[in-house]
């Protein structure tokens, strides 16, 4: 299993209209695709204006198939310009568990 941590730094004053747009959209479009959602976090301390998300997948081949669907998804095509005008920087990393995580 691999998971997939995806930042997003909202422009100042759009957290409120990124988090409805994901709330009332998104997911209905990602979760059938992606699979496994772990997880839609907000900062309370250190940057703000951060949102973290987290998708778990069997492997990197799964999530590549996966993110090409989605992206390919023509209601994932017009909603994404809709969710960029509210996102300033975005950052991606994959994460390996280690032998003693709960998510192995």
């Amino acid at each position: 299993m691999i998971v997939e941590e995806r930042i997003y730094r909202i422009r100042t004053g759009r957290m409120g209209r990124y988090l409805q747009l994901v709330r009332e959209e998104g997911l209905e479009i990602q979760r059938p695709i992606l699979g496994q959602l772990v997880g839609y976090f907000t900062t309370e301390i250190g940057p703000l204006s951060h949102v973290t998300h987290l998708w778990a997948y069997a492997d990197f081949e799964d999530r590549t198939r996966r993110r090409q669907q989605l992206a390919d998804d023509p209601r994932w095509q017009a909603f994404l310009p809709k969710l960029s005008e509210t996102i300033e920087q975005a950052e991606n990393r994959i994460l390996l568990p280690t032998d003693f995580s709960p998510l192995r």
